[in-house]
C-alpha cells in the first residue's frame, strides 16, 4: 500500500455513532443517492489525519438491520464545500427519512481519494461505481464477519462519538 491508501487503512476499522442531521439536500434530489449526514460535532471527532475519500463498511439506523454502506469523507470539490462532511449512503431502500435517528457505522475499507468532476453526470457515474465496488468488497468473508461483530456487541464495547 502506498500514500493515501496506507494512511486510510491505518485508521480502519473505524467505529462511529451519531445523530442523523439534514445535509445539503443534494443526495436524493440531484444525485439519486440519498445520504445520512453526521453533525459537524461528530465530523470534527474523526481523526484529523484520516484521508478524504470514499470508504465502505456497515451501517445501522437505530436498532434496525445492518446494511452495506459507502461513505464520503471530505469537502465534495464538485460542490466546493467550505466544511468537511461525512455522508453515508446506506445500500438499502428506506420508506422515509430518518433525521434525528442514531446512525452507527463501521468503516472497514477505502475505495479511492476524493476528486473533482467535470460534470454532474461523471460524478453520478463515479458514485455508482463506488457503490458497486462497496457491494463487492462487503461480500468478502473477512468483511462479512465485521458486520456482526460491531453491531451485536454489548453497549460498553462500542465506541460512541
Amino acid at each position: 500500500m502506498r500514500g493515501c491508501c496506507a494512511s486510510a487503512m491505518r485508521h480502519l476499522p473505524y467505529f462511529c455513532r451519531g445523530e442523523v442531521v439534514k445535509g445539503f439536500g443534494r443526495g436524493s434530489r440531484e444525485l439519486g443517492v440519498p445520504t445520512a449526514n453526521f453533525s459537524e460535532q461528530v465530523v470534527e471527532k474523526f481523526p484529523s489525519d484520516i484521508p478524504t475519500g470514499i470508504y465502505y463498511g456497515w451501517a445501522c439506523v437505530g436498532n434496525g438491520d445492518v446494511h452495506k454502506m459507502v461513505l464520503s469523507i471530505g469537502w465534495n470539490p464538485f460542490y466546493k464545500n467550505i466544511k468537511k462532511s461525512v455522508e453515508t449512503h446506506i445500500i438499502n431502500t428506506f420508506k422515509e427519512d430518518f433525521y434525528g435517528e442514531i446512525l452507527s457505522i463501521v468503516i472497514i475499507g477505502y475505495i479511492r481519494s476524493e476528486k473533482n468532476f467535470n460534470s454532474l453526470e461523471t460524478l453520478i457515474s463515479a458514485i455508482r461505481e463506488d457503490i458497486e465496488e462497496a457491494k463487492r468488497q462487503l461480500d468478502l468473508p473477512e468483511h462479512l464477519k465485521l458486520k456482526d461483530s460491531f453491531f451485536h456487541l454489548s453497549e460498553g464495547k462500542i465506541v460512541n462519538h
